[in-house]
């Protein structure tokens, strides 16, 4: 009996050795993965940054791969390992990621389960046409330019809104993006935020509005946008082309001829230009042009739908910006040789 106690007090004493040897070697595997956890990585590319895509519901193997191949110098075992030790290998979010010097594996965790995607932004600006948003987006950092090639009616079919003329569809604004982005999603992103544009101005339109149509608005505060950035003249200039659609006169706006010039334009508006009759000739034709003429901004939207109470039907540009209202012709030419000809 003594001996039996003899052997059971032996062996229990060598697992109690084994199980304090085995929890300082976990406490010092431990200590090891948390100094390794914040202890730099390297990119193995000469690019400054890995730019990782990681695609809806990627495992956390697949995840260890992708940022493995994007650059970053780490075994992809390890960094998997990693992951599933961590707890936090289900909260990784996909996305488009950047990883930069220094780095260390607790911040690329940090970025991964926090959706700290990597962004890019392009502004379009007020007044811009379709053409130049095209050239912007041609310039945009980090997108995929699957557009480039397509016409103005492929990319406005891809859209959504097929047959419908790309010019002023489109709102004028700053909009961010992950990096890799495809361009038709910026695209469809500022037409849909123009749509909405639109309505809400449709919606506050008051009764001194001469508009039957959404359309007719967007046209509208396009020449308005055109005319003028002042904003004090803004429903000054809405009321003037309003009041000339009532009483069935030409609008007789600039901007809608240079428009039609396109890229032709030198700066120089001639009699000759305003007298070749176009589809955008507002001195030729009656009625609002065809289409837009550029992006509006929103002011120039809520100005077509909210003109100001007045019976002008001319204004002048004063040379510094903003401009002269005139109820008559006869007020508006004393205006013109005081402006323009300085007489």
């Amino acid at each position: 009996m003594g001996a039996s106690m003899t052997r059971v007090t032996s062996i229990l004493r060598r697992l109690t050795i084994l199980a304090i040897a085995l929890g300082v070697l976990l406490l010092l595997a431990q200590q090891m993965v948390r100094l390794w956890a914040d202890s730099p990585l390297h990119l193995r590319n000469p690019e400054p940054a890995a730019l990782v895509v990681i695609a809806p519901q990627s495992s956390a193997k697949q995840v260890a791969a992708a940022v493995v191949q994007a650059g970053v110098d780490v075994p992809a075992w390890v960094l998997h390992t990693w992951f599933r030790w961590s707890g936090k290998s289900r909260q990784i979010q996909a996305g488009t990621y950047e990883f930069t010097e220094p780095l260390t594996p607790n911040t690329l965790m940090t970025k991964l389960t926090k959706g700290e995607q990597a962004l890019a932004k392009v502004t379009f600006i007020e007044g811009w046409t379709f053409r130049q948003m095209r050239q912007a987006m041609r310039d945009a950092p980090s997108v995929q330019r699957t557009t480039e090639d397509w016409s103005d009616e492929q990319i406005m079919e891809a859209i959504g809104m097929p047959g419908v003329p790309a010019e002023g569809r489109f709102f004028p604004d700053t909009y961010v993006y992950p990096k890799n982005s495809p361009d038709l999603g910026i695209y469809r992103q500022a037409a849909r935020a123009m749509q909405a544009q639109l309505e809400s101005a449709w919606q506050r339109r008051s009764g001194l509005a001469a508009l039957d149509k959404r359309d007719d608005l967007l046209i509208l505060a396009s020449m308005i946008e055109k005319e003028t950035q002042h904003d004090p003249d803004r429903q000054l200039i809405s009321a003037v082309f309003h009041n000339r659609l009532r009483l069935g006169m030409k609008l007789q706006s600039d901007p809608t001829i240079i428009y039609s010039l396109g890229e032709s334009f030198d700066g120089n508006l001639t009699k000759r230009h305003l007298r070749t009759d176009t589809p955008f000739n507002s001195y030729t034709r009656l009625g609002l042009p065809p289409t837009p003429i550029a992006m509006p901004s929103a002011a120039a939207l809520l100005a077509a739908a909210n003109p100001a109470e007045t019976n002008a039907l001319f204004f002048v540009g004063k040379g510094d910006g903003s401009s002269h209202f005139s109820e008559t012709l006869n007020e508006h030419n004393a205006a013109v040789r005081q402006f323009i000809l300085k007489q």
